[in-house]
Order: C-alpha cells, then structure tokens, then sequence
C-alpha cells in the first residue's frame, strides 16, 4: 500500500491534511507567529466585527438617529462604512478592533493608506471578500488593499 494520501483527503482536508508544511499565518509576510504583530485569528475578527456591526445599527441608527427597525441596516452598513473609513484610516482600527487588541496595517507593519482604506471599506461593506481567507488570513479585501489585520 503507497503512502500517497487519497484524492479525497487533499481535497476535503486542505493541503495540510496531506502532510504539506505551509508554515503559520503571515510567515511569507513577515510577521511573527504569536504575540504583538502577529496575523489576528478568525475569532478575534468576527468578534470585533460584530461589537461594530452592533454599535453601528443599534446604538448610532437605532439609539440616536432613531431610525425604524426596517430601515436599520442600510443605515447601519452606511454609518459602519464611515466608521471604517475614519477610524481605520485615521487610527488603524475600529472600535470592536480596540477591544479585540487587533489592529488593520500595511504589508510593510505600518498604518494603511487612505486609498487602500477606501477600497478595503467597500469591500468589506459587500461582506462576501470578508469570507473568503487565505493561508495568511488575509480576506480578499485585505488582498485587494494591500493589508492584513494584526494583534495590537
């Protein structure tokens, strides 16, 4: 019997199930494998993501601009989009980013650019890029932008 692994196993496991070393998340980039600077995990994203998603559509459009429960999320995605666009342009990070100790950056460790920040806002606001991860963790708007999104 080869030890090949079967067509399957690389196929529903991924390259690492087939015993391929693809190193950590962010070791082509550059950047360390744990601690400050290192790539930030899925759960410290999603979770930073949704302490936004929920300042954003209940305490901005519901709580101050008292807007209708309908109309809440188109007005939430539009005050998240300047949230992202100021603070991530400004201070590399959200609010959910700050309490997750995560920050957004360029490839090169510094702050991202306004460009790149706009272009990584639409993106994201699509949510679809979001999802879709490299081995870096790197979704297809932090690709597109240039970025990566580290720990503070």
């Amino acid at each position: 019997m080869s030890k090949q692994p079967r067509w399957t196993q690389t196929w529903l496991g991924g390259v690492r199930s087939a015993g391929v070393d693809l190193g950590y998340p962010g070791e082509r980039l550059g950047f360390p494998e744990e601690g400050k600077g290192a790539v930030a995990g899925f759960g410290r994203r999603l979770a930073a993501l949704l302490i936004d998603w929920m300042i954003c559509t209940w305490a901005i459009a519901q709580g101050i601009f008292r807007v209708s429960t309908y109309d809440a999320a188109w007005v939430g995605l539009l005050i998240f989009a300047v949230e992202n666009l100021l603070l991530v342009g400004t201070i590399g990070m959200t609010f959910g980013m700050r309490l997750m100790n995560i920050r957004v950056a360029a490839l090169d460790g510094g702050g991202p650019r306004l460009v790149p920040v706009i272009v990584r806002t639409i993106l994201l606001c699509l949510a679809l890029p979001a999802l879709l991860l490299d081995r870096d963790r790197r979704g297809l708007h932090d690709r597109v932008s240039n970025t990566v999104v580290l720990r503070a």
